[in-house]
């Protein structure tokens, strides 16, 4: 069972004692309780970059609240749980669910607000890869490209070999730990330099850029499949690179814009500016929702084409390997057979097709094709992965979606 105090959490993770209660900061925001508060107001801890709206109307989204407290959730074996008791088990922030194109539940908890930009951790992959869509459906990029084609300093570094393909599918050779119950994993370590804990060991540099040299692989380029956050960062310096424009402003442009957020967003960056695209991104529970619709409805918001559907055809088309190579992996434990990893997103089942964005800490994004449902949910789980929290939540949304569809 998930831990319930945080004490248990601490002799459960090894995370040191908390400070006094009430008092967030810089050692502590993304620890429990800490992280309740920390999650919500990101920009006044961490540097941030806008990702702008824009101009132009949002999206309305079309509504048809329902009363869903009523209903009984599966949640793996014999295990059955009622709706307010599963978001609360969740450590639910807020949650948005719509069928159908229509919203049936919005619910902020903790404090939240409409308007409340929440960090999404790693559901900023899946932001990044739509981004990166665009860049490949504009001749821009190939996943096809080496790393040392864009940026060529790293010719004769760990990266020589290394494609954008290696890096989207995260089979990549790079040595990265994360282990995230480990403060001296790399996953932990560079923080530091993301500004997102205080900087103690000063021979890190203090640019992203200059970092990823220095790192080391543990097997070749294009093996089995291996979840390392920096790949994603690297992924969008290639993106830069190709594009000539940061990362925030691709974001606006190619995502935030067209898909018609009715709110800005933002991006952590370091002390260069450069932006955390495995993690930093903070968005409004609408507009996470407004993004897991587009990906439900083929890329497109009505007529208008926000992500390439060539490029979504391409996520949900496993290569001839794919399955083998997420069939080496821990990360296979408790997903079905059909499951794979590519271009950032996690695949449940392709033919469904069934797949999300997830993050630490419980952030998803799920998409449920059968159902025609789109699940936005931010979370503050007590620890920053647990595979019980990530079955549960999972287990639990599917089942909340087949049962909308029988309603």
């Amino acid at each position: 069972m998930p831990p319930e105090t945080a004490a248990e959490l601490g002799l459960m993770t090894g995370v040191p004692p908390f400070p006094a209660e009430g008092q967030v900061d810089l050692s502590n925001w993304e620890y429990p309780p800490y992280n309740r508060w920390g999650f919500q107001h990101v920009r006044e801890l961490v540097p941030t970059a806008n990702i702008s709206h824009g101009s132009g109307k949002p999206w309305v989204l079309k509504r048809a609240e329902r009363d869903l407290d009523g209903l009984t959730l599966s949640i793996g074996g014999s295990r059955s749980i009622e709706f307010p008791a599963f978001l609360d088990e969740t450590y639910t922030d807020g949650i948005l669910v719509m069928h159908r194109g229509k919203v049936v539940v919005e619910r902020y908890l903790n404090g939240m607000r409409p308007e409340t930009t929440h960090l999404l951790m790693s559901v900023s992959k899946s932001v990044t890869s739509a981004t990166c869509g665009s860049l490949v459906a504009e001749g821009i990029l190939s996943p096809a490209d080496l790393v040392t084609r864009h940026i060529p300093e790293l010719a004769g570094t760990s990266w020589d070999g290394c494609t954008v393909r290696h890096l989207l599918d995260m089979r990549a050779g790079t040595k990265f730990n994360e282990d995230y119950d480990d403060p001296t994993a790399e996953v932990r370590v560079y923080e530091q330099i993301y500004l997102w804990t205080p900087k103690v060991d000063l021979t890190l540099p203090n640019d992203i850029t200059a970092y990823f040299p220095l790192l080391q692989n543990q097997s070749e380029h294009g093996g089995v499949f291996d979840y390392r956050s920096v790949l994603t960062d690297m992924l969008a310096w290639v993106m830069e690179r190709a594009s000539g424009i940061r990362l925030p402003e691709l974001i606006a442009r190619s995502v935030w814009q067209p898909m018609g957020a009715e709110f800005d967003a933002e991006i952590t960056v370091d002390g260069h500016g450069n932006a955390m695209a495995d993690g930093g991104v903070c968005t409004t529970l609408r507009d996470l929702a407004r993004f897991g619709q587009v990906l439900l409805s083929g890329g497109r918001r009505g007529t208008t084409t926000v992500i390439p559907r060539e490029w979504l055809k391409d996520t949900l088309t496993p290569e001839a390997d794919s399955r083998t190579a997420f069939e080496a992996s821990e990360d296979q434990k408790g997903l079905p057979e059909s499951a794979y990893y590519r271009n950032q997103f996690w695949i449940i089942d392709p033919k469904g097709p069934i797949f999300q964005g997830s993050g630490i800490n419980g952030q998803t994004v799920f998409v449920h094709g059968p159902t025609e449902t789109v699940v936005a949910k931010f979370s503050t789980w007590p620890v920053a992965w647990d595979a019980p929290y990530a079955g549960m939540t999972r287990l639990g949304l599917t089942s909340l979606a087949e049962q909308l569809a029988s309603l």
